[in-house]
């Protein structure tokens, strides 16, 4: 071998070992950030989103259970993990908080709930969250002035499984301190915890399916006891969310148990034909409980057991329980193909009476609530979990549908989301009750179009992408919060969705009033589909 071609290996060497050194370099800075992040960004809610809050005195409040000490950040008051329920067993409804004497700070993020299966998949991390994570999170732009603010409460998404009100795109400082309101986030029980009916096993259980709404209910009992002392108006809540969080809205808009509790709601992506719109009947729920126990090796004598599982145990039988739950009583998968069965409320008759939708109108329990709905133009597919095939004929309905969009997008539209809510805009309004706005967002981010959860960081202003988009959209909302009519200066008047009109606001930089813009492009794409 020559001795040019030995140096040409040897160098191939040599950067090959240092190509090997880079990756394990990398390999640690990763491990060690990602070690940082959960023990410092996950762990301590005193480190929380990268900020430091400090209690002061000047931000202490009484509340119902004892008297608090939050912090002040940029002149909006903060405040973190505010007990409002004490969980201290697994599927039963909570416990008022126990009450303290001194001050208790609250700058520190509570505990959330497990996280659980979502989509057929496995959770993330089996040693996340407690049980008792009944606790909550609160910004105002000031405490005890009198000041009759609207308040806004947010029920995170994730569908009934994951997620949690800790997340940073749910900061609600920005959105406290430059629409002058009150904003809540809200930890509850997901998932196993939250939903499964156990109430065929004794009156302990009986309401069991549904503690993870309930302890939404226990939120807003405790907003509208607290929310003065925080200068909001308790007596004009509105509770807003995002896909999950918008389907707990319908749940609760559907629970006589959350009457008088709040007074208006706004539902982002929140309803598709399996969830949302429909919540589990009590066949599959009993169902499903039963493959649960089966797995989990317990029976009716021996049901105190299920206390004491371990989680990871808890979750790997959830899994297996739902697949075969699924598969049974044959239901689709919400994005894809196959069989699928998410946590999520069950129609007991009683807690929840009803579906959102009932024959040709609306759940009773919404009859005096309005409601501001609407969902994304492109929702998963930018995921590449929903495009379809195009053709000239929905392309040419595309055109004429959303003015302004290019057609080259025309196999993104969303129909997952966007029939099913358009069916309860449709049932809304039948009911004769409260008026319904409904909207589709179309603005094509830099990150990720119009996809699902793209409308979020506009709402809570935690976004520097578009400050105009940003202004009107947290305006609309806020406005609502209002006085229940969504309204922003150059938007033109929205009009209540009718049957008659099916008037709809199109959210882009450029926003206008339409009227059954995507009717014929939605036959086109989903034939024959039922309203």
């Amino acid at each position: 071998m020559s001795d040019r071609n030995k140096g040409k290996r040897n160098k191939k060497r040599i950067l090959k070992i240092i190509g090997i050194m880079l990756l394990v370099l990398m390999v640690i800075t990763a491990a060690v950030a990602l070690f940082l992040w959960i023990t410092v960004y996950r762990t301590s809610g005193n480190f929380a989103h990268g900020k430091v809050f400090q209690a002061t005195d000047k931000a202490t409040v009484n509340t119902t259970y004892g008297t608090i000490r939050g912090a002040i950040d940029d002149g909006v008051y903060t405040y973190h993990g505010i007990k409002y329920g004490k969980a201290s067993e697994r599927f039963v409804p909570a416990e008022k908080p126990d009450t303290w004497s001194g001050i208790r700070d609250t700058v520190e993020y509570g505990e959330i709930s497990p996280q659980g299966a979502i989509f057929g998949q496995e959770p993330l991390d089996y040693n996340e969250g407690d049980n008792d994570c009944l606790n909550l999170n609160l910004w105002t732009p000031a405490i005890g002035d009198g000041g009759n603010r609207p308040v806004m409460v947010w029920f995170h998404g994730g569908g009934f499984s994951i997620g949690s009100g800790n997340d940073e795109e749910y900061d609600g400082h920005n959105l406290a301190k430059d629409e002058d309101v009150v904003v809540v986030t809200v930890n509850h029980r997901l998932n196993v915890y939250g939903f499964l009916d156990l109430s065929d096993y004794g009156d302990k259980y009986k309401y069991s399916a549904n503690v993870g709404i309930y302890d939404l209910i226990d939120a807003l009992d405790w907003v509208r006891s607290n929310a003065a002392n925080f200068g909001g108006n308790p007596n004009n809540t509105t509770v807003f969310g995002q896909s999950g969080g918008g389907g707990k809205i319908l749940a609760l808009m559907t629970s006589p148990y959350a009457k008088g509790l709040f007074d208006k709601a706004i539902v982002q992506s929140g309803a598709t034909d399996v969830q949302g719109a429909v919540f589990t009947d009590k066949e599959v729920s009993e169902y499903l409980t039963e493959r649960m126990l089966d797995e989990l090796s317990i029976k009716k004598s021996n049901i105190e057991d299920i206390q004491y599982v371990d989680n990871e145990e808890l979750q790997e039988a959830s899994v297996k329980a739902l697949s075969d739950t699924a598969i049974e009583f044959k239901i689709p998968i919400e994005v894809g193909e196959g069989y699928a069965l998410e946590w999520q409320p069950v129609v007991d008759g009683d807690f929840i009476p009803t579906n959102p939708i009932t024959g040709n109108t609306f759940a009773k329990a919404g009859f005096d609530i309005p409601l501001l709905i609407g969902s994304n133009l492109e929702e998963w597919a930018p995921y590449g979990d929903q495009t379809h095939e195009v053709n000239s004929k929905i392309e040419n309905a595309f055109g004429k549908a959303y003015i302004n969009e290019d057609e080259d997008i025309a196999g993104n539209t969303d129909v997952i989301v966007r029939q099913p809510t358009l069916k309860i805009m449709k049932h809304k309004a039948a009911q004769g009750g409260a008026d319904v706005y409904g909207y589709v967002y179309t603005y094509q981010s830099s990150a990720a179009g119009a996809a699902h959860s793209s409308e979020i960081p506009y709402v809570f202003r935690n976004t520097s992408e578009n400050s105009g988009l940003t202004d009107m959209m947290s305006g609309l909302w806020t406005s609502f919060a209002r006085n229940g009519v969504p309204s922003y200066r150059g938007v033109e008047k929205w009009e209540p969705y009718t049957a008659k009109t099916g008037a709809t606001m199109i959210l882009d930089e450029k926003p206008y009033l339409t009227y059954k813009h995507d009717e014929k492009l939605l036959e086109l794409i989903n034939p024959g589909y039922k309203y």
